[in-house]
């Protein structure tokens, strides 16, 4: 406190009546005021609970909004006060902390595709997975508040990048199978069978030119908590990817 009083204050002492004023504030709580010599006769009892703006926020505002003064809690417990740190604002601080890896799916054909031949979609189980993130606060006195926030994926939507095509299922929605997977691998003897996600192409690519197809995956957040399951609703998280299709038409020969 003494090096540097206004990294824990939440304060920003931008002009010189605020810096005095902080200044006397301290001076007089840590000094000889309610916790006189910084509650050193106190060590190993408890700790004080200090503002700590959140560097993400781009409010200004917000991020500088905790001004109270650190103060002193007994080993244990937890503040009955506004923005103290509870369970939920750890799930979104948890929430926060979690990437998820880059949506790319697998296809059959891997390569060209073909007009009106379906191209099977799917995604690799062993890369989309259920992540989680678990932030957790000491209070001391072997007590700990704490929550663990989970992503895992939901479904998927294909965008062909035509109006020339047609999405399997129709609605171009691929969801989360009992396993946890999504779609399914092309296997050898479907031929024509419709996959249960995928896109067949109406019309070959012309000139060398090629379609995008956009893959978005959502992933689903719950949390749970030192206190019980969480009852906050994170939002669930989009993320796209996209693929350079080219498709060929194969001339048959009567």
């Amino acid at each position: 406190m003494d090096a540097s009083p206004y990294s824990l204050t939440g304060r920003d002492p931008n002009n010189r009546y605020l810096k005095e004023e902080t200044d006397r504030d301290i001076r007089h709580l840590y000094s000889e005021g309610e916790y006189d010599n910084y509650n050193l006769d106190k060590q190993g009892e408890g700790k004080f609970w200090a503002a700590v703006p959140n560097p993400n926020e781009k409010d200004a505002a917000k991020r500088e909004s905790c001004t109270r003064l650190p103060f002193w809690v007994k080993n244990g417990e937890r503040p009955d006060v506004e923005n103290a740190i509870s369970p939920e604002i750890l799930s979104k601080l948890a929430y926060a902390q979690i990437t998820v890896p880059e949506t790319r799916v697998e296809l059959n054909p891997d390569g060209k595709q073909t007009v009106n031949l379906p191209t099977w979609v799917w995604l690799d189980k062993g890369r989309y997975k259920p992540l989680s993130v678990k932030a957790s606060v000491d209070l001391g006195g072997g007590k700990e508040i704490w929550a663990r926030t989970t992503v895992e994926p939901d479904s998927l939507r294909l965008s062909p990048g035509t109006e020339n095509a047609a999405l399997h299922p129709s609605s171009g929605e691929c969801g989360v199978k009992d396993d946890g997977s999504i779609g399914a691998p092309y296997k050898k003897g479907s031929g024509k069978k419709a996959p249960p996600c995928g896109v067949t192409y109406l019309r070959a690519t012309q000139g060398g030119g090629s379609y995008t197809l956009r893959s978005t995956l959502t992933w689903k957040a719950s949390w749970e908590s030192s206190e019980g399951d969480g009852g906050n609703e994170l939002p669930n998280g989009e993320f796209g990817g996209e693929q350079t299709i080219t498709v060929q038409e194969i001339q048959a020969v009567n």
